[in-house]
C-alpha cells in the first residue's frame, strides 16, 4: 500500500475509502465516469494563457507572471506537482518581482478540473506564502471544489504512478 504516502494527513474515513476503491480495481472506472478527457493544453504558451486568464479573474491586484511551463518531476511526493517561484531584483531604485509558475509533465495529459486546481493552488501562493487558512480559503475562492479535485489529484497519481493512466491516448 505504498500509494498511502499521496494520502498522509486525511482521516481515517477517507482512507478507507480510497484504499477500497483501488484495491478494488474501481480507480480507472472512478475517472472514466468522472473525468473522461483529458485537458488540451499541451503547450506552454497555451498553459501560460490559461494561468493567466484565472490570475488576471482572480487576482487583479497582483504581479504578471513572468512564465509557466510544464517540468519533469521525478518523486512526485517530494518534489510537489507544482511550484511558485518568487524573485526580487533591485533595478535601480525600484524593486522589480518575478513569478514563475511550474507545473508537473504528468498533468500534461490530466482532466482539466485537477489542472485548474493545481493552478489555483500555486496562483495562490501570490498572496499566501504558506498553506495556512487564508491561503485555502483563497483556493477555494477561485475554485469552490477545490478541496474533491486535491483529493482526486492524489488519486490521478496513483493512476500514474500504477501506469493505468488512460489519457495519453
Amino acid at each position: 500500500m505504498h500509494y498511502l504516502k499521496y494520502f498522509t494527513g486525511y482521516p481515517e474515513h477517507i482512507i478507507t475509502q480510497v484504499t477500497q476503491l483501488i484495491e478494488n480495481g474501481q480507480l480507472r472506472d472512478y475517472f472514466t465516469k468522472k473525468y473522461p478527457a483529458a485537458h488540451q493544453i499541451r503547450s506552454e504558451k497555451l498553459l501560460y494563457q490559461y494561468t493567466d486568464t484565472l490570475k488576471s479573474r482572480f487576482l487583479k491586484n497582483t504581479p504578471r507572471l513572468a512564465s509557466v511551463k510544464f517540468k519533469k518531476q521525478k518523486d512526485l511526493v517530494k518534489n510537489a506537482l507544482g511550484t511558485h517561484t518568487f524573485k526580487s531584483k533591485a533595478h535601480g531604485k525600484k524593486l522589480k518581482a518575478n513569478h514563475e509558475i511550474a507545473i508537473a509533465e504528468q498533468l500534461k495529459y490530466a482532466p482539466e478540473p485537477l489542472l485548474k486546481a493545481l493552478v489555483v493552488h500555486e496562483l495562490a501562493h501570490f498572496k499566501e506564502k504558506d498553506h495556512n487558512k487564508s491561503f485555502y480559503n483563497l483556493c477555494c475562492h477561485m475554485e469552490p471544489q477545490y478541496h474533491q479535485l486535491e483529493l482526486d489529484m492524489r488519486l490521478f497519481l496513483v493512476l500514474v504512478e500504477r501506469d493505468e493512466c488512460f489519457y495519453k491516448t
